[in-house]
């Protein structure tokens, strides 16, 4: 088990605990925030079931997504066929393409904001755990896996099986599924037929840009387990 612990970091920063419970590797990538300090040089590999704990300061924001299929050479150069961040083991303030599953975070502001995003689409099931903390603390868990109900027109295949699920922004590119143009505002950009597939596998989480009340959550004080699969 491997830890980050920076030492300018002061006992109230939150740690987060990365754990692998997919059959194969993972690479998780890390986008800080703008400002905010990069954490383990934006990635690392996570093998199955490690177990690898990755300290924030205080009000750290940003974004951890799941890597798979990757190959690096001993200098850290490669692709993933998925979350890929432009070919580098640590991504080091690039964020990972799409489609892929977001775990996202924005601490003491004055609480914790936390969220699972699949506006970006999906790539691997994302569960977010409070570990302690005071408040409402909920988990956010997928209920099944979405690459095996993803609808026609969003799939992304690798050797014949569905590997991931694009949004359908992604995949059409309309301002209906983007939520943008005349469809930019809450009251006109609704859940659509792809969304509704995603909510119902993943009710805790994004299924499209506007679906702030049942998939951003808060705590206060917590460290947070981000389990893969």
């Amino acid at each position: 088990m491997a830890t980050n612990k920076p030492n300018d970091m002061g006992a109230e920063a939150a740690v987060f605990t990365l754990q692998n419970k997919c059959k194969n590797t993972i690479w998780p990538g890390i986008l800080a925030g703008s400002g905010q300090p990069q954490l383990m040089n934006g990635g690392f590999m996570l093998k199955p079931n490690e177990i690898v704990k990755v300290t924030a300061p205080k009000k750290w924001s940003g974004r951890f997504w799941p890597r798979r299929w990757c190959n690096f050479d001993a200098a850290g150069n490669g692709n993933c066929f998925t979350g890929d961040c432009g070919g580098k083991l640590h991504c080091n303030g690039a964020g990972g393409a799409p489609p892929a599953t977001l775990a996202e975070f924005t601490l003491d502001s004055p609480v914790d904001f936390y969220d699972v995003s699949l506006v970006d689409g999906y790539n691997v099931r994302v569960s977010i755990v409070p570990l302690s903390g005071t408040g409402e603390c909920k988990s956010i868990r997928c209920l099944a896996e979405l690459n095996r109900v993803c609808p026609a027109g969003l799939k992304v295949k690798r050797n014949g099986h569905v590997v991931a699920c694009k949004s359908a922004c992604m995949a059409f590119n309309t301002p209906e599924f983007c939520c943008t143009g005349a469809y930019g505002t809450p009251q006109t950009c609704k859940p659509t037929s792809y969304s509704k597939v995603f909510k119902a596998v993943c009710p805790t989480s994004y299924s499209y840009a506007y679906d702030d009340p049942t998939s951003t959550f808060t705590c206060k004080g917590a460290d947070y387990l981000i389990r893969f699969c």
